[in-house]
C-alpha cells in the first residue's frame, strides 16, 4: 500500500464560455481566481484555476473553457459530483445565496450524516456543499461571501461507476481504507493527509456511459508532497500494471496520470512549487502567465484568449 497520497490536490473541469465560467465561481461560489494561464496542449484556450486564498492543494478546481463544444453526458466511467466544503451551519446561507442568483439543481440532503446541498454549475456539472468541520481551513474573504460561511476547499468527490470493485481496490492500493456504505454510495478515506481525504463509489451497474463535454470532470488529481514521493507512486502503479505516463512540468506542479479500471482519469500532482512561483500571493490569478517557451508567443496568444473580469 502507497503512503505518499495526501488527498485530493486539484479537480479539472471543461466549460464553454470563459467570462461566464469566471464569473460563476468568483462571483457566485466566491472562490479567488490563483491562476490565469493556457491549455499547455491548446493555447487559445485558457486554463483558469479557482481556490483559497493561495490555492492550497486539496482546494482548487480548474477549468478549460473549450468554446463551442457539446454538454457532456451523464452516466459511469466519471466523476460525477464535485463537493465542497462548507463550515457546519453554513447552508440556509448558500440555499438562499444560489436561489438569489438563478443556480439550478438545487436539493437539500444528507449522506452519512453530513448535511448537504446539491446544484449545477452553468455548463451542468454536478457540484455539491458539504457541511463538515474546518478543521484548520479557513476561506478567501475577497469575496462577498461572508467568511464563516466560505468555501474551504474540497470536501470529497463522487465516481460513478458501473463496477467500483476494482476502483475500490486501487484507492486501496493508493493509501485509502473503506469507511461507511450508504445504499449503492461506499466512502473511502485516508488518514494523515490534508482535509480533502475522502472519495466515494457510487455503483451503477445499469446505468449507461458517460460522454465528455462541456459540465464533465476531465481529470481529478491526487496530491503528493514533492517529485520524489511522485516517482514513487509512479514506479509503484508500473509495477502494479498501470500505463502511467511521464513527469510533466505544469509550471506549478508535476503531473503524472493513468486511466482507472473505471474509466476515470487520475492524475498525481506534487504540491509544489505552488502557484505563487510567478506571482506574490497578493496579485494571485491577475496576469496571464504563460509557460517560458510561449512567452514569445504572447501576442498571438492573448488575440485568441476573451478578456475576463478581475
Amino acid at each position: 500500500m502507497l503512503k505518499q497520497t495526501r488527498g485530493l490536490h486539484h479537480v479539472t473541469s471543461m466549460a464553454v464560455d470563459a467570462s461566464e465560467n469566471n464569473a460563476f465561481f468568483t462571483g457566485v461560489l466566491g472562490l479567488r481566481r490563483v491562476k490565469k494561464t493556457v491549455n499547455f496542449d491548446s493555447l487559445e484556450v485558457y486554463h483558469l484555476y479557482y481556490g483559497d486564498e493561495t490555492g492550497t492543494p486539496g482546494s482548487v478546481m480548474t477549468y478549460f473553457p473549450f468554446g463551442r463544444i457539446p454538454r457532456g453526458r451523464r452516466g459511469t466511467g466519471e466523476v460525477g459530483v464535485t463537493e465542497f466544503a462548507v463550515a457546519n451551519g453554513a447552508l440556509p446561507y448558500w440555499k438562499d445565496r444560489l436561489s438569489s442568483k438563478g443556480v439550478t439543481g438545487l436539493s437539500d440532503g444528507s449522506f452519512l450524516g453530513e448535511p448537504r446541498l446539491d446544484f449545477s454549475g452553468p455548463d451542468g456539472d454536478s457540484f455539491a456543499l458539504v457541511e463538515t468541520d474546518m478543521r484548520d481551513r479557513t476561506p478567501w474573504t475577497g469575496s462577498d461571501v461572508p467568511e464563516e460561511a466560505g468555501i474551504l476547499g474540497f470536501h470529497s468527490a463522487r465516481l460513478r461507476l458501473r463496477s467500483a470493485t476494482q476502483t475500490a481496490e486501487l484507492l486501496n492500493f493508493m493509501g485509502y481504507s473503506k469507511d461507511e456504505t450508504d445504499g449503492a454510495v461506499t466512502r473511502y478515506r485516508i488518514e494523515g493527509g490534508n482535509a480533502a481525504n475522502t472519495i466515494d463509489l457510487e455503483e451503477l451497474p445499469d446505468a449507461g456511459a458517460a460522454s465528455q463535454g462541456a459540465g464533465s470532470v476531465h481529470h481529478i488529481a491526487f496530491a503528493v508532497e514533492d517529485r520524489a514521493a511522485q516517482l514513487e507512486v509512479r514506479k509503484a502503479l508500473m509495477d502494479t500494471g498501470y500505463q502511467v505516463t511521464p513527469v510533466i512540468d505544469r509550471d506549478y506542479f508535476w503531473a503524472i496520470y493513468f486511466r482507472t479500471p473505471g474509466g476515470v482519469l487520475f492524475e498525481i500532482a506534487t504540491n509544489e512549487p505552488g502557484f505563487d512561483r510567478d506571482e506574490d500571493t497578493a496579485h494571485l490569478g491577475q496576469a496571464l502567465k504563460l509557460p517560458a517557451r510561449y512567452e514569445p508567443h504572447r501576442a498571438k496568444i492573448e488575440r485568441f484568449l476573451p478578456p475576463l473580469s478581475a
